[in-house]
C-alpha cells in the first residue's frame, strides 16, 4: 500500500533512518570478540612426554654375570574386564538458549515480531527492512542469557511515518518489556535507563558485552534530524533488565 508522504518526510532518505552504519564500530567489536572466543577456546594440548621403555643395557646388573641365552620377557595379561571401553558416539551438543520470537512493551504500541539478524556486509549490525521487524543481533548473547547484553534494534520511522520504536525515547524507568522466546517461557524485562548516545561517539563495547550481569538493550535512531548527513545524530539506548 502506497503511503502518503507528509512535508516531514520530503526531508528525509527513501530508506529508513536508523542505519547500520550507526552501528557498526559496535559490530566490529563484537566481531572481533567472537573471533577472538573462536581462537581461544581450545587450550593447546602438552605433548605428552615419551616414555623411555628399559632395555637390558639399561637395567643395574644385579648379582653374577648370567649364562647361557637370555631369558624371553613375558607380559602378564591384563583381565579383559580391566580395559575401558567406551562408546563410539559423539557428544551431544550442548543446548542453546531459546531465541527471542516477539516484544511487547508496557504502555506502548509497540508488539513486533523479532528476526534473528547478522553483520551487514560493510561489517555493521543488520536491521531489518520493515519497519513493523526488530532485529535480534544472533552472534550475541540472547534475552534471558545468564550473562551479557542481548541487542534488539528496529527502524524509527520511514519516509512517511513512525515506526513503533519511535516511543522507546519516551519510556519511563519501571517499565515492564516482555519477550516471547521459541519453546520458551517469556521473559520479562525492567527499565532501568533510557539515553541518548552520540552516533559520531558510539560506544560498542558498552553495548554488545558478552559478560556481566544480564541485559537488553533496545536501540533505534534518535536526537536531531541533520540535513548535511541526512541522518539523526543519535541512537536511543534504552536498558532493562531482568524484573
Amino acid at each position: 500500500m502506497k503511503r502518503t508522504t507528509t512535508a516531514e518526510a520530503t526531508r528525509r532518505p527513501s530508506s529508513p533512518a536508523l542505519r547500520t552504519a550507526a552501528l557498526a564500530p559496535a559490530a566490529r567489536i563484537a566481531a572481533v570478540t567472537m573471533a577472538l572466543l573462536i581462537a581461544g577456546c581450545t587450550a593447546p594440548q602438552e605433548a605428552a612426554t615419551p616414555q623411555r621403555v628399559p632395555t637390558e643395557s639399561t637395567v643395574p646388573s644385579v648379582g653374577p654375570p648370567r649364562t647361557g641365552p637370555p631369558a624371553q620377557a613375558t607380559t602378564a595379561p591384563v583381565p579383559r574386564s580391566a580395559v575401558p571401553v567406551r562408546p563410539a558416539t559423539p557428544l551431544a551438543p550442548a543446548p542453546k538458549d531459546p531465541a527471542p520470537r516477539f516484544l511487547t512493551v508496557e504502555g506502548t504500541t509497540i508488539d513486533m515480531p523479532i528476526v534473528e539478524v547478522g553483520v551487514s556486509p560493510d561489517g555493521a549490525m543488520e536491521i531489518p527492512e520493515p519497519f513493523h521487524e526488530a532485529g535480534w543481533y544472533r552472534f550475541g548473547p540472547t534475552p534471558g542469557a545468564a550473562a551479557g547484553t542481548a541487542v534488539v534494534a528496529a527502524h524509527v520511522d520511514t519516509t512517511s511515518e513512525s515506526a513503533p520504536f519511535s516511543q522507546l525515547k519516551s519510556l519511563a524507568p519501571g517499565t515492564l518489556v516482555t519477550v516471547q522466546r521459541e519453546g520458551a517461557k517469556p521473559l520479562t524485562f525492567r527499565v532501568t535507563r533510557v539515553e541518548l548516545m552520540a552516533k559520531d561517539a558510539f560506544d560498542g563495547a558498552s553495548i554488545f558485552r558478552r559478560d556481566g550481569p544480564p541485559q537488553l538493550k533496545l536501540v533505534t535512531c534518535g536526537g536531531r534530524w541533520l540535513d548535511a548527513q541526512q541522518d539523526y545524530g543519535d541512537n536511543v539506548i534504552v536498558t532493562a533488565v531482568p524484573a
